[in-house]
């Protein structure tokens, strides 16, 4: 006897495997592993959530405008697993920051955070070269 499988259940089979391959796309489907940016600015916000952690930051452009950057970042998990906590992050709001990254394909305001330099000089290198040569994490 074969068992029978219900819509519902494939719609939510559907759904949770759609979810997974979103969450855990590779960067350079978004963003343009070889246009490298380094920008300094204030921190103004960390979303410590999964399923990557995302920081903006206030940038004044070379014509004096402010333009708000946001960066996408590895999951809290390996943040944790490198002894970083959000409170590390957090601290540094309102403060002026550096990041090294790379920007997104549609030339938004949007990157791939790959190191960041914090107010007091300490940084933190969140992909090897090798790696970001090559589009992973």
């Amino acid at each position: 006897m074969k068992p029978k499988i219900s819509s519902a259940r494939i719609v939510a089979m559907c759904v949770v495997t759609a979810t997974s391959l979103w969450a855990h796309h590779s960067p350079s489907a978004e963003f343009d592993m070889t246009k490298r940016i380094t920008l300094t600015g204030t921190l103004t916000s960390v979303d410590w959530v999964n399923p990557h952690i995302k920081v903006a930051m206030e940038v004044r452009s070379e014509s004096g405008k402010v333009e708000n950057w946001s960066f996408e970042s590895n999951p809290p998990a390996w943040f944790r697993r490198v002894g970083v906590g959000r409170a590390d992050l957090a601290k540094a709001i309102g403060q002026t920051v550096k990041v090294e990254g790379v920007r997104a394909k549609d030339a938004s305001f949007y990157g791939y955070l790959q190191k960041i330099i914090m107010p007091d000089g300490t940084s933190l290198e969140l992909v090897n070269a090798n790696t970001a040569q090559e589009g992973g994490k």
